[in-house]
């Protein structure tokens, strides 16, 4: 399936993104990329969950602390993925190994009503419903898209709301 690269700049969506970070001060890290993420043409942040807490699941480290954010968005699903890969590496995101410690992790969610399946972009997040620092913070921004039943099956996964 070729990626929707000619989508208009003048429809805007709305794009999830799931942020965390394990290694380093990882709140001031989630919380600048969301400033950082603001600051960019083409997006505007229109929601912010509060941050949490997670153990790694299904990884390796310290604990996370994550968000979720919206953002009304006119870049396409690529331009959007490549600002995001470009924020993690100026945050010094090095992928070792598949789940490994991380400074800044951002990964796209939702994009609008986009179903893309390619083999560097998922969309829906493939994994997005397995996981409770995804879901718990999206369902305090957007509980239109998490469910308590959702919820329900990751319920034994640790999360904690961050003061």
């Amino acid at each position: 399936m070729s990626l929707p690269t000619d989508i208009r700049s003048d429809i805007k969506l709305t794009a999830y993104i799931a942020l965390g970070s394990n290694l380093g001060d990882s709140r001031a890290t989630v919380l600048a990329a969301i400033k950082e993420l603001s600051a960019q043409a083409g997006l505007k942040l229109i929601a912010q969950s509060a941050l949490y807490r997670s153990k790694p699941y299904q990884a390796e480290g310290e604990d996370f602390v994550n968000a979720v954010i919206a953002m009304e968005c006119s870049l396409n699903p690529v331009d959007l993925l490549k600002v995001t890969q470009r924020i993690e590496n100026e945050y010094g995101r090095v992928r070792s190994f598949v789940n490994a410690p991380r400074t800044l992790d951002l990964d796209l969610i939702l994009f609008g009503q986009a179903q893309i399946q390619s083999e560097w972009l998922q969309i829906p997040h493939p994994r997005w419903t397995e996981r409770a620092f995804v879901m718990r913070p999206l369902q305090a921004i957007a509980p239109h898209l998490v469910s308590d039943a959702m919820l329900a099956r990751v319920c034994e996964q640790a999360i904690e709301l961050l003061a």
